[in-house]
């Protein structure tokens, strides 16, 4: 029961919680600088993550661990939102962030042999046309500088490489020990970008403080404790295909909530989004019996 409750609500749940994270940081890089906001999130969503993993008593890393855990967290944090926050601060906007972010899925089959999973025939013909779909989902909001463009890349490439690093070589520590570790280790490179490049004002502090409030509690906590519980329980390739999903979401909340224009092109690209994310979650499911089989018993769902 819990593991089908696991599969019905974290996978909607993480895309709705993950694609937030993108209104968040548009409201909290025009109240102040992008390191200085990251900064900010690191510090104290890494005391409220060490103060819950301490005290629901879990199994931290051994030092053999530690090491693998840090670089993925710094991959998957610090690098990710750093180049993210700063294309942010660049003009680049929520839904063109959510697209490119939307290709990991594809980034992470290109390393799937490295992780000893397979990706079908059916998989890449899904993320194909789920890639399409999202193009044409932001395609009327792509207006962004060479630099936010390359921005954007990096920190593609922070997400993706992380996960891979992360399953690849430490896929059984406890999620609440390594989501801590990785906001920890990322808060003093961002306090330092912070410090050397002088950005250390904030211009509203209302706003500041409640973006804040839920970048932490929602995107540093909430979703990254469900990312690395989905990692655990499925392969890269089955969690990453949900970023697939992210701009389309990111793009109807930024028209909800910041009055970034929803167009026709939306509308159609989150249709053919749908239709690519059913060929590869169907591909995946054929080989899912394989794929428990395999895993050792501490990677079943508990």
């Amino acid at each position: 029961m819990k593991a089908q409750l696991m599969t019905v609500v974290a996978q909607p749940l993480f895309v709705l919680l993950w694609s937030s994270a993108f209104i968040a940081g548009i409201i909290g890089i025009g109240a102040a600088p992008p390191m200085l906001v990251l900064f900010a999130r690191f510090s104290i969503a890494g005391v409220l993550l060490t103060a819950y993993a301490c005290a629901a008593r879990v199994t931290w890393p051994h030092r053999n661990q530690l090491w693998h855990v840090l670089v993925a967290g710094l991959l998957m944090q610090m690098v990710q939102f750093g180049a993210f926050y700063t294309a942010m601060a660049e003009q680049v906007s929520a839904a063109v962030i959510a697209l490119v972010q939307g290709v990991n899925p594809v980034v992470i089959a290109l390393f799937a042999g490295v992780l000893g999973e397979s990706v079908t025939a059916r998989q890449w013909f899904g993320f194909g046309i789920g890639g399409i779909g999202v193009t044409l989902a932001v395609l009327d909001q792509s207006r962004f500088s060479l630099v936010g463009l390359l921005l954007c890349g990096a920190g593609l490439l922070g997400l993706s490489i992380g996960t891979v690093y992360q399953k690849r070589f430490v896929p059984t520590v406890d999620p609440r020990a390594s989501t801590a570790l990785h906001v920890v280790v990322s808060a003093p490179i961002a306090g330092l970008s912070a410090w050397l490049t002088g950005q250390v004002h904030i211009s509203d502090v209302s706003r500041f403080a409640g973006s804040l409030t839920w970048m932490v509690l929602v995107n540093s906590m909430a979703a990254f404790l469900l990312l690395n519980a989905m990692l655990r329980r499925w392969d890269a390739t089955r969690v990453g295909k949900l970023f697939f999903a992210t701009p389309v979401v990111t793009a109807i909340l930024a028209w909800m909530l910041i009055d970034q224009p929803l167009r026709a092109l939306t509308i159609a690209g989150f249709g053919i989004g749908l239709v690519g994310l059913v060929f590869a979650a169907r591909g995946r499911a054929a080989c899912a019996a394989t794929v428990v089989a395999r895993r050792p018993a501490v990677m079943a769902p508990r």
